[in-house]
């Protein structure tokens, strides 16, 4: 096998992961989340990202597990992804083998590390998950999920667009509430650095939360976010009281090859959540960026998930492919 190991431990070996591994990789991956799994589409990308460990778990040479870190918060966090076993090895505690020891690897290559963060699902129609062990809940966002072919988005967006006059009391052709795009990288540097940012659009647990990353606002983090090629609106120039953004749209395994669409949203008030919904698709539309079928994952506080999917409704060809769910920001010490 090429490549050094880094590490054994419970009868597993732990290899720093390589491009070569990619293959593996997917093949204890099948059906995760869904179909709807990242990985195929970023594993590139994490070989090469600055300040990240992906860390391999393998018995009798066979691949069994991975799990990954990203150190944010100018060096004191470390964010968790990508945690994954195979499901001939589910149940046996290797996720929690293959943890422990990047934990400690982690470590050894960024002592100042001092916080482990995660972002979970939980799911209410299920009953209660039960949260980690030493981790605190630092805040929780709903999620809102639709689906539908690329090919009606046109009429979905015209269809939102008639909802958002109606609800907004005015006639078409009047102006409604407006999102303004913040392209400058100063002007968006000065929004998420001002300290009243968190409390103002009620930031879950003080931290941006971009694509399951959950970043404190502070300037160490904006080059992680910069690279994420961000399409961000708010409803004011300055000191907005609500800021969103999405992540442009990538591929996921969902029935053998779907879109994925996230957008961020922060604040509470409804209309401007709408509002900034088909300004995001209307951006997406525009850049000719969906193709096939979309899925759409909205991440929005949880007191405008229902307007939201009230709002997203009455149009066929698009349907809601989830039900009720949260998205959880943990932490703890290391």
């Amino acid at each position: 096998m090429a490549g050094s190991c880094v590490g054994e431990s419970d009868g597993l070996t732990f290899w720093v992961a390589e491009q070569k591994d990619y293959d593996d990789v997917m093949s204890i991956s099948v059906q995760i989340y869904g179909g709807n799994d990242y990985l195929p589409h970023r594993y590139a990308d994490w070989m090469t990202e600055p300040d990240r460990a992906v860390i391999l778990g393998r018995r009798d040479g066979k691949l069994v597990a991975l799990v990954s870190g990203l150190i944010v918060d100018e060096g004191c966090t470390v964010v968790v992804e990508g945690l994954r076993v195979c499901p001939s090895e589910r149940g046996r505690g290797v996720a929690g083998v293959i943890q422990r020891f990047a934990d400690q690897y982690i470590q050894q290559l960024y002592p100042s590390v001092r916080t482990k963060r995660q972002t979970k699902v939980e799911e209410p129609s299920a009953g209660p998950t039960q949260t980690l062990s030493k981790f605190t809940e630092l805040g929780r966002r709903a999620g809102l999920s639709v689906i539908g072919e690329a090919d009606i988005f046109e009429g979905f967006i015209s269809h939102l667009r008639n909802k958002l006059h109606s609800t907004t009391g005015s006639e078409p052709g009047v102006s409604v509430p407006q999102m303004f795009l913040i392209e400058d990288e100063q002007h968006l540097k000065n929004i998420l650095l001002d300290p009243e940012l968190p409390s103002r659009v009620e930031l879950p647990g003080g931290a941006i939360i971009q694509d399951w990353q959950a970043l404190q606002p502070i300037e160490g983090n904006l080059e992680i976010l910069a690279r994420r090629n961000l399409t961000w609106l708010a409803d004011k120039q300055e000191r907005p009281a609500f800021l969103s953004f999405y992540t442009p749209p990538y591929p996921i395994p969902y029935k053998g090859g779907s879109l994925r669409l996230n957008i961020d949203m922060f604040g509470t008030d409804l209309v401007s959540a709408k509002t900034a919904l088909v300004g995001h698709f209307e951006k997406v539309r525009e850049r000719k960026e969906v193709k096939g079928r979309v899925m759409v994952h909205v991440y929005l506080n949880k007191s405008l998930w229902e307007g939201m999917r009230e709002f997203c409704e009455g149009y066929t060809g698009i349907t809601r492919c989830r039900e009720y769910w949260e998205q959880m920001v943990l932490e703890r010490g290391m």
